[in-house]
């Protein structure tokens, strides 16, 4: 038996049966959120094609009042074993000077293998940056797989670097700045718009 130490960040190889696994999250999510989650996408890197990935999905649910969504889906969620964490806000792209309160969110967190696959629940404002940068972050890798590797092979290296999960998302925000620097003029090349998956 190893007893070498495991790294902190656990990112594994990508496994084909995430988007099976994703889609019924999601049509599961729909239904017990009901018509305020207006769209409900699976996210993040387990929701690119031959990405290396931590073992969790993200999964982003729009809605057009997020004081509401707050309110009505704490109980809905704490019965498939959510519990909203007290992270609201996400981080705004390096040389943005956007205002941080338009990046707002309210997140659900699931780490109880009994009650579903482990699960970071993003909740953001239809038409928020912050949503709509999600969904380009996703569609432009999916675009461009000959960019998956690089960045997969970033994300091994750094989860086997740091000694937690904070360390892990601070390092790796400027390079998602970097990936969305080169996907927003495809965005505006192609004329991409957030539509689903």
């Amino acid at each position: 038996m190893s007893t070498a130490p495991q790294p902190a960040v656990l990112v594994r190889p990508y496994d084909p049966a995430w988007p099976a696994g994703a889609a019924e999250l999601t049509a599961g999510l729909r239904a017990v959120l009901g018509p305020a989650a207006v769209r409900v996408e699976h996210i993040g890197s387990t929701a690119v094609p031959g990405m290396a990935a931590k073992p969790v999905y993200d999964v982003q649910v729009g809605v057009a009042d997020l004081a509401a969504a707050e309110r009505d889906f704490d109980g809905p969620l704490a019965a498939l074993g959510f519990r909203r964490s007290p992270h609201r806000h996400d981080h705004v792209p390096a040389g943005s000077d956007d205002d941080p309160q338009r990046w707002v969110k309210r997140l659900w967190l699931r780490r109880d293998p009994a009650a579903g696959p482990d699960c970071n629940l993003h909740v953001r404002l239809l038409g928020s940056p912050n949503e709509r940068l999600a969904l380009l972050f996703r569609d432009w890798f999916r675009a461009h797989p000959e960019a998956v590797p690089g960045y997969a092979a970033f994300k091994r290296a750094l989860a086997g670097a740091v000694a937690d999960l904070d360390t892990y998302a601070d390092v790796k925000d400027p390079v998602v700045d970097l990936v969305v620097a080169l996907a927003e003029p495809w965005a505006d090349a192609t004329g991409w718009h957030p539509q689903g998956s």
